[in-house]
């Protein structure tokens, strides 16, 4: 990111959270206290902003401006609410197809996963507020363009995003090595929300636990693993592929 991409000083950072400005994430100097201070952070808490306490040293390399102790980073697009989306999807008779991402914390890989979702007709990719790649510049610019055509949900728990998912009506499928079942298998014909986890963590054990499915990308070669980007990609074609051959609309 550049310059273009932030926002420098106390107040300026509270007048933008204020008025509504997107912000992805707040740095703030670890020995930054007094009203100021504290009123950002409650401010950052009510609209869900993440914030981290970093020494100075972090937030001299982002700008040489005089930033007060205060960087606000902010999201090339605008996030929605789960809770606004997936209710509208079964109104307007959609047959809802929820991507989420469990740790994505590459933006390449995040950028890849989002233009694949754009052409699978995804209707929206949720991702947690912490520990996760968030949709900057760079993440815009390694999707095409796609994160600008579909909307991003930021759920402060993914856990309880899935459990909504799943009162909801929509059957919850992970794509995890810790499964036996082909992932030809899955019914992907219903509402369905396709779990994708980190390469090196896979998806958290809660979240697997209240799965419907654990469905399994068949490995033949020397390597244990796929690429992430790449096996989202081999899920949400599967979607696809199912839907197209029930002759279901894909959005």
């Amino acid at each position: 990111m550049d310059n273009n991409d932030y926002i420098f000083g106390i107040h300026p950072a509270i007048e933008a959270i204020e008025s509504g400005r997107t912000i992805d994430k707040l740095f703030i100097k670890k020995d930054l206290h007094g009203d100021l201070a504290i009123r950002l952070c409650h401010l950052a808490k009510e609209r869900g902003i993440p914030v981290q306490r970093v020494p100075v040293e972090r937030l001299n390399k982002i700008t040489r401006k005089n930033h007060q102790g205060v960087v606000a980073q902010i999201a090339a697009v605008a996030y929605c609410r789960l809770a606004d989306i997936v209710p509208t999807l079964f109104e307007d008779g959609v047959l809802p197809f929820i991507l989420v991402l469990d740790g994505i914390t590459d933006v390449r890989n995040f950028g890849a996963i989002a233009r694949t979702a754009e052409c699978c007709g995804v209707n929206a990719i949720v991702i947690p507020t912490r520990g996760s790649v968030s949709v900057g510049a760079d993440a815009v610019k390694t999707s095409a363009g796609a994160l600008l055509h579909i909307p991003v949900c930021r759920e402060e728990s993914l856990v309880k995003a899935v459990e909504y998912l799943r009162a909801s009506g929509c059957q919850v499928v992970c794509s995890t090595e810790k499964s036996s079942e082909n992932y030809t298998l899955a019914d992907f014909t219903t509402p369905v929300a396709l779990v994708m986890g980190a390469e090196d963590i896979g998806i958290s054990s809660e979240i697997l636990k209240i799965a419907d499915t654990r469905a399994a990308i068949p490995m033949f070669g020397h390597i244990g693993s796929l690429n992430v980007s790449v096996a989202a990609g081999v899920m949400m074609y599967e979607v696809v592929r199912q839907r197209l051959a029930g002759n279901l609309e894909i959005i």
